[in-house]
């Protein structure tokens, strides 16, 4: 639609829609069947399944006018979309989060975060690469692909940290 911003080396699949107002990053895959409504910010490098939904009206009525009440979903680099997973509007997902196949997404997911089911919950951390991370007693663990190192902080957040450094 006119007014939709789309990056460059983006890849868009069959009966793919994308609204006025939508902004896709560089490097954006968005598989068959997905519609970007209106209020989806989308980052570098985000893979979007088939066939996943994005909403931008929490109380949706054939009947009531709600544009004025789009919730902003924002989407930040590196974060994968698994096949038929649902986002409810006004979610953020944080860089290199990822969500499981048919998961249904009701809060914020943090940067490199792993969430399947419905509703959507942890089970655990993925790294850049898209590899389960398993972290030691200290809370460091290295991506089986690369040499990329994660620390998982004592208030549960991950981050990548290339190198590990003395404890």
């Amino acid at each position: 639609m006119p007014g939709a911003e789309i990056g460059p080396d983006c890849s868009l699949g069959q009966n793919v829609f994308v609204a006025s107002g939508v902004r896709l990053g560089r490097g954006v895959k968005v598989q068959n069947n997905v519609s970007l409504y209106e209020g989806v910010e989308v980052g570098d490098e985000v893979f979007l399944g088939p066939s996943c939904v994005f909403t931008n009206v929490l109380n949706p009525r054939s009947g009531v006018v709600r544009r004025g009440e789009y919730r902003p979903t924002r989407l930040h680099r590196g974060v994968s979309i698994g096949a038929n997973a649902t986002l409810v509007c006004g979610v953020e997902l944080g860089e290199y989060a990822f969500v499981g196949a048919g998961a249904v997404v009701h809060r914020d997911v943090a940067p490199f975060e792993l969430v399947v089911g419905v509703p959507a919950r942890r089970i655990g951390w993925m790294s850049k690469a898209g590899h389960r991370l398993e972290f030691d007693a200290g809370g460091w663990a290295q991506c089986p692909e690369g040499s990329d190192w994660y620390y998982r902080s004592p208030d549960d957040r991950v981050i990548a940290v290339g190198t590990r450094t003395a404890e």
